[in-house]
This record gives C-alpha cells, sequence and structure tokens, in this order.
C-alpha cells in the first residue's frame, strides 16, 4: 500500500509541537528591487538594553545574481562554511548567548520538566501483532531513552518466552543519537532488516540480523532509504539516496549472503525531481516501486513469489497526475488524480479504479469510485474479507469499509468517532486474512488509543488507551473547532484544546501552531508534555491553513506555487478570529511552527510582527532564493513543484514577496527564539543561523533574538531520546509561557 520532504517536520510528534491582512512586503524593499542593491537597512539608535551582549555575525557581501537581472546581497553566506573555526565559535557564542538571555527561566523550566515528567509515561508495553508464527510488540521501561522489540510464538499464548529482537538502548550505548529508519521482517521471521543512522543527518546505514541466532549478518548498505523482503526469505529490494542530494533514486534487489556491491539494479530514477519508494502490498503478493514527484506518480511492480522477474510499469508518468496502488487476488486497487474521461477535469480529491495484473494500462482502468467535491480518497488498503478507505472530509479522517471483494459506495460504512477534534492513522495490519482492522486514535485531550475494528460486526473494540500518569483526567479539558474567515471568504479551520469552562472573555494566553505545506495536515494528536500548558491556563490552538491537505487536496493548490500567499494571510485570519472570538488575549499570542512550519513563521511575522508576543520557530525554511538556487542541496529540484524555480523570473517574482530572509526589514519585531541542529539534513543550519543574524542587525527594536542549536549529533526532529526530548520541549515551553506572561 503507498500513501501519501526537505522541511517535513520529523514523524508526527514533530508535526503537533505543529484575516485580513497587510499586503505582502513589496520586493522592492530588499536589494532585489533595483539596481544598484539596496544597502542594508540602518537600525534606530536605541538605548542598549542591559544584560548579556548578542553576538554579531560580521557582515561578508556576496552576490546573488538573479534571473531578473537583480543582484541579492547576502551579508551571511560565509556561515554555510561547516566545520570553520570561526563558524563554530560564531554557534557557540549563540548558544551562550541564549544560555545567558534564558537563565532567569530556570526555575519555571525545571517546574515544568518536573510536570512533565509527572504525566510522561516511563513504562508501557504496545499492543502485540500477530504475524505468522509469531506475535510482535514494542516496550518502553523507566529509565530508558529508546523503545526495545520484542516478540512471542503464537503456539505459546502469553506463557511463551519474550525475545528481544532489537533493542534501540543498546545500540545507543555508544552514541550520542540513534535514529531507525526501515524495520522489516522476512516472511518467515528469520531476518530483521533495520536501518540506523548515528549522526542525525537522516543517513540510514542497512544492517540485517539473524533473529534465531541474534548474529548480523556480514553485509551492511549504505544510505538505504525503504527496503522490501520478497516472499522467499532471501531476496530484498530496497533504495539508496544520491551521497550529494539525499533524493532517494536507484531501487536494487539484493541475495542475502551476497556482496551488495555486486546487486542488481533495477531502475536509476534521472529526473531529479522524482523520488524512489519500494514497499509491499497489502496481500504481500506484489513488491510495489512508487516514483513519485510532488505532482506526478509512477509505480511498477514485480511478484513477490517471483523476485527475479520483470518489473512491470502500471501507467507511465503524466505530468501532474498521481496515483498509488493496492492489490488483491487479480485486482489492482488505484486510487488517481487522473480525469474519469480524455481530457475531462483532473479528480482532485482522487478517485478509485480498478485494473487486472495482466493488463494495468491506464486504457483498462474501471472507474469504481468517482471524484468527490468534498471527500479527499487518502488511500486503500484491500484485505481478502474488506477494503478499508482513508477518506478526509471537514478537516477530519475518516475510516470507509467495504465488505467483501465490494466496492460498492451503498454497501459501504464509516467508523463512528466521539471528538469534534481529533486524528487517526493505521497500526499494522500484516495478514491479508485478518477480520478485524487495527488502528491508532488520538484528540488534543485522549491519549493514544488503539482500536481493532471489525466490519463484519461493525464492532469497534478497545485494545488499549495509553494510561497517563499523575492524575490526568480527561475530563479536565475540552476541544473545540471554530472557523476563521480568509480574505477570500474561505473558512480556515482551528483545532482548540482547553481547560474546561474556559472563558471566552479574551483574557487567556494562547500558544498557536501553524505549518501548511506540501499537502501536509496538521495532526490534532495527544501530547503529555503539552498538557502542562493547559494546567498554566493556555489555550493550545492549532490552524489549518491552506498549503496542508486538511480541508482536501484543493486545499494545499490553493496554497502552494503561485498561491502560497494564502497559507500566510489565512494563519494571519486565524489569529485575528482567536481574538475576535474571545479566545485570545491579543497581546499574549505565542505562536509556534517547524521546518516549513518555520517559513510560515518568518513569514507572518515579516508581514505583521504587531500580531505576536513571541515567535518559536523550529528548524526554520527562512532562506528561499539560496536554498532553491543551490540543486546540489538535499531536495532542491524535488521542491520545485511546491515552492517554484527561482531560475524563472515569474516563480522568482512570486517567491520574494514572502521569503523570510529576504523580507527582514527595519522595523519592530516580537521576541524570537530560533532552534535547530548543526546536522539537520532537511534545512541546513545556516538558514536559521543567517536569518538570526541579520533579524538582529535590522531589527530596529530591543527585543532579543535567540538561536538554539544542537551542535552535537541531533537531526530535523532534535534529540533521539525521549527523555531528552522532553527536557527540551520544557525549554520550549517555560520561553513561550514566560512571553505569554504565564508563571
Amino acid at each position: 500500500m503507498s500513501f501519501r520532504m526537505r522541511r517535513v517536520s520529523c514523524l508526527l510528534a514533530a508535526v503537533v509541537l505543529g484575516c485580513s491582512a497587510a499586503p505582502p512586503p513589496d520586493p522592492s524593499s530588499t536589494s532585489a528591487g533595483g539596481t544598484p542593491p539596496a544597502p542594508t537597512p540602518v537600525p534606530m539608535e536605541l538605548p542598549p538594553p542591559a544584560g548579556p551582549k548578542p553576538p554579531v555575525a560580521r557582515k561578508v557581501p556576496h552576490e546573488v545574481k538573479l534571473v531578473n537581472g537583480k543582484t541579492l546581497i547576502d551579508d551571511y553566506a560565509w556561515l554555510k562554511n561547516k566545520d570553520a573555526p570561526e563558524v563554530l565559535d560564531h554557534l557557540k557564542a549563540e548558544n551562550a548567548y541564549t544560555d545567558a538571555m534564558t537563565a532567569h527561566l530556570a526555575p519555571l523550566r525545571d517546574k515544568l520538566h518536573q510536570e512533565m515528567l509527572g504525566y510522561f509515561v516511563e513504562d508501557d508495553v504496545a499492543v502485540p501483532q500477530k504475524d505468522g508464527a509469531w506475535t510482535y510488540y514494542n516496550r518502553i521501561e523507566k529509565g530508558k531513552q529508546y523503545p526495545i522489540f520484542l516478540r512471542k510464538p503464537v503456539k505459546g499464548g502469553d506463557a511463551a518466552k519474550e525475545e528481544i529482537i532489537l533493542d534501540m538502548n543498546e545500540l545507543a550505548k555508544d552514541q550520542k543519537f540513534v535514529g531507525l529508519g526501515s524495520l522489516e521482517r522476512s516472511d518467515d521471521g528469520n531476518i530483521l532488516a533495520y536501518g540506523l543512522d548515528t549522526t542525525g543527518f537522516r543517513q540510514f546505514v542497512l544492517h540485517f540480523k539473524d533473529l534465531r541466532t541474534g548474529k548480523l549478518l556480514p553485509e551492511r548498505i549504505e544510505r538505504v532509504t525503504s527496503v522490501a523482503f520478497a516472499k522467499d526469505n532471501r531476496t530484498v529490494f530496497y533504495t539508496v539516496e544520491d551521497p550529494t542530494t539525499k533524493r532517494s533514486f536507484r531501487l536494487y534487489r539484493h541475495a542475502l549472503g551476497a556482496d551488495p556491491a555486486k546487486d542488481t539494479l533495477l531502475h536509476e530514477e534521472t529526473d531529479a525531481r522524482f523520488s524512489v519508494r519500494v514497499d509491499r502490498s497489502t496481500s504481500r503478493a506484489l513488491i510495489l516501486a512508487d516514483i513519485h514527484s510532488q505532482t506526478t506518480s509512477e509505480v511498477r511492480f514485480v511478484r513477490a513469489d517471483k523476485p527475479a522477474g520483470p518489473l512491470v510499469t502500471i501507467a507511465p508518468r503524466e505530468q501532474g497526475f498521481e496515483y498509488a496502488v493496492d492489490h488483491r487476488g487479480n485486482e489492482l486497487l488505484i486510487t488517481t488524480s487522473s480525469p474519469a474521461t480524455a481530457g475531462g477535469p483532473k479528480a482532485t480529491n482522487f478517485r478509485l479504479v480498478t485494473a487486472t495484473l495482466d493488463k494495468p494500462d491506464r486504457a483498462s482502468w474501471k472507474e469504481v469510485i468517482p471524484h468527490r467535491e468534498g471527500v479527499m480518497l487518502e488511500g486503500i488498503q484491500a484485505f481478502n474479507g474488506f477494503t478499508v478507505a482513508f477518506e478526509r472530509e471537514g478537516g477530519l479522517p475518516h475510516l470507509r469499509f467495504f465488505p467483501g471483494k465490494s466496492l460498492a459506495m451503498d454497501a459501504s460504512h464509516r467508523v463512528a468517532l466521539p471528538e469534534e477534534v481529533y486524528t487517526l492513522w493505521p497500526q499494522s495490519n500484516p495478514e491479508p486474512d485478518t477480520r478485524a482492522y487495527r488502528f491508532a486514535y488520538e484528540s488534543p485531550i485522549t491519549p493514544q488509543t488503539i482500536y481493532d475494528y471489525d466490519p463484519a460486526a461493525k464492532k469497534l473494540n478497545l485494545k488499549k488507551r495509553v494510561q497517563i500518569p499523575g492524575g490526568f483526567d480527561s475530563a479536565r479539558y475540552e476541544v473545540k473547532r471554530v472557523f476563521a474567515t480568509a480574505k477570500d471568504g474561505v473558512k480556515v479551520p482551528l483545532s482548540l484544546a482547553m481547560r474546561k469552562g474556559t472563558k471566552t472573555d479574551g483574557k487567556n494566553p494562547v500558544l498557536l501552531y501553524g505549518y501548511g505545506s506540501y499537502g501536509i495536515p496538521v495532526f490534532p494528536s495527544f501530547s503529555s508534555g503539552r498538557v502542562t500548558l493547559l494546567d498554566h491556563g493556555v489555550i493550545f490552538a492549532m490552524a489549518h491553513i491552506r498549503g496542508g491537505n486538511d480541508m482536501g487536496k484543493a486545499w494545499h493548490e490553493d496554497g502552494r506555487m503561485m498561491k502560497k500567499m494564502n497559507t500566510f494571510t489565512d494563519f494571519i485570519t486565524c489569529v485575528e478570529a482567536l481574538s475576535a472570538q474571545g479566545f485570545a488575549d491579543p497581546k499574549r499570542i505565542v505562536i509556534h511552527g517547524g521546518s516549513a512550519g518555520g517559513l510560515l513563521m518568518g513569514a507572518v511575522t515579516n508581514m505583521r510582527p504587531d500580531l505576536f508576543a513571541g515567535v518559536v520557530s523550529e528548524v526554520p525554511f527562512v532562506d528561499v532564493i539560496n536554498t532553491m538556487l543551490d540543486e546540489t542541496l538535499p531536495l532542491t529540484v524535488q521542491e520545485f513543484e511546491e515552492w517554484g524555480n527561482p531560475k524563472k523570473a515569474d516563480e522568482l517574482s512570486y517567491i520574494l514577496q514572502y521569503s523570510p530572509y529576504e523580507n527582514i526589514a527595519a522595523k519592530a519585531y516580537p521576541p524570537v527564539l530560533v532552534r535547530t541542529s548543526y546536522n539537520d539534513s532537511q534545512v541546513m543550519y545556516w538558514e536559521p543561523a543567517k536569518y538570526v543574524a541579520k533579524l538582529r542587525a535590522t531589527r530596529t527594536d530591543p527585543n532579543p533574538v535567540l538561536l538554539k542549536i544542537h551542535l552535537e549529533p541531533a537531526g530535523h526532529g532534535g534529540m533521539s531520546g525521549r527523555y531528552d526530548r522532553i527536557r527540551d520541549q520544557a525549554f520550549t515551553y517555560a520561553w513561550a509561557l514566560d512571553r505569554l506572561g504565564v508563571k
């Protein structure tokens, strides 16, 4: 089954951390607006603030020639010289300044840390899932940073002896960072394939472990991005990334025990917009190679029982159209955005078609679920006894079940779920013959809940709800869905979490999270650390702005490329609506975003700095022009279809309207906290470092601009250990609460 970047926050946890507006900044206010380039604005003379002195990055003018004939002057390009002593010295000085400027928050930070630990689940065991002769699960233990992966033989039942198949804590003994990539088992349960990153740069080395002996096989394969076993339990398909751009571009076939240098190359993707990923169909009968760009896709397959067979293309790529595939029996189930009739309208929210294995081409596709204007068909999974469709409607995900092999809408039904704000996602469902479908559900006030749903009986069986310690009681809190009206009349949803009984009297502190890119929705999920904010009287809000697919695929289309400004004006509308509807004290709103959400933070802060009491920007993508001009950087070419290509004059002109780095101006800004990692592979550390240097040198007010950077191994999602992450979260929340005037 295939579900659908640089700047995507690392996993769900990072995604949920996540208006009438002034006109966009005039590009002529930057050095791109005239020839010769305009000089750097001179800040107003202000009395020097008391306390520590911020580091001053020296200015070394660097000319960037643009396709429109203009020139940008980048004074801080020298910060790109990674590992240069002067760069490291500057970054260390930034950390020292941040530590000094936040020293007064130590008591609040420690208090929050203890409160968060009070709600922190330290010991827990996942619900076991049967797969063949074994049941698999994982466990976390008090004091340990990482999960332990385990299994038991089915025959022994609960009393069977437990086997450790992978202990991440053991792997981390001599490492400061460990990140787990692919984790796949052979069908017979004898071989475990796992990818390991020890740098934070998302560069995974594939290892094979014989679970019968506990020994590692001799081969190691570098830079692996995805893995799938064939049915013979010895043939492995895998993809690797380009060493420079980190684009996943080659698909190989490997025989266990053989020299990886002699592996068979099955496909090399030469179009730099496209990536390659390998997976297994729900039926486990097909190995699927998904080749995709931001807007276009192509899927190929090889039979899992004939791994040496040909790689068959289902339908050649057609620019602007996407499709994804699952399989059952002799049937392919294909979700596609292609038109239902030649020359007809694009199926923006996707439709479902079927084809046979021997005739998979577009001419043979038969439509079974047509395109629906208000319902996005996000994906499909086909089991032997039922089919489940993943739908998104009204800003929320839904599960729709079809009985048997039927795909008739009038025979299908949705699962009823209890809250007006929530998220859900599939759990492992490895057996095609299963009669129950396992999924996870949670909301900002409901901890992760595992359900098995029996579609035949239409029965929802609760398998487990994570028990939050510290006297947590979800009845003390509530969630709400409200709407803001954008400048073009579009209704933009917001999800709110708060203490029950919170008044809409315009006096509440609010932390507002936003993202709005890549068609990735904001997930209203649970965070035990965030409950602490609610306990302090803060409303936690999430803005479901255009650029994500929160309201369907058209929501993404209306917030990318030459419509990207909608993302920023939507967010500003949401801020204003929170005040207008009485949820927020307009002087106590802190905004928070990471990765592409950091671009959002930078853009809206340039546009409306008066709206925010503080800004938290994590691993922010803020140097859009310079980054998108450098095709050697990870993912740049692939993202031309998200942001545009600044080597095209019209797209450059549009990006210049919002790119945070270029639009910093000599005016007053709110306090800003920027966080990043030296080894971030998605947004290079120099983007936030340059942004902080320029903002600090240009602004006209004494408000602090802080940069906190992980110089030790850490990645796009920060540190890898769960205890380390909660300590980091306490630091960020202490800063935010201080800006909100909350103790």
